[in-house]
């Protein structure tokens, strides 16, 4: 058996009538149920907090291993910069040369 047992249970209800009086209990047994409420809902958000930045921890690693390779790869397979087309669309001014 537990350590409250049926009379152990019997005295700390009689116990608390006469500390609180029979008005208060109700009152008292509703705040304390808000606050466990609260309580476990904030419990709940930090947790969930929690989560959240770990998997954004994870999603960055995620994105930062791929341009990772792709810097390895161009190291590995270096483009010449002369044949490269722009992008835009513009095109390609000559080199200025010095005079």
């Amino acid at each position: 058996m537990g350590p409250f047992n049926g009379p152990t249970i019997a005295i700390l209800v009689i116990l608390a009538i006469l500390l609180f009086g029979a008005k208060k209990l109700p009152d008292l047994a509703r705040s304390l149920g808000r606050s466990a409420r609260i309580l476990k809902a904030e419990s709940k958000g930090l947790v969930d907090d929690e989560n959240n930045e770990s998997e954004d921890q994870q999603g960055q690693q995620a994105q930062q291993q791929p341009q990772g390779q792709q810097a390895q790869q161009a190291q590995q397979n270096p483009a010449p910069q002369q044949n490269q087309q722009p992008q835009q669309g513009y095109p390609q001014l000559p080199p200025a040369s010095a005079s």
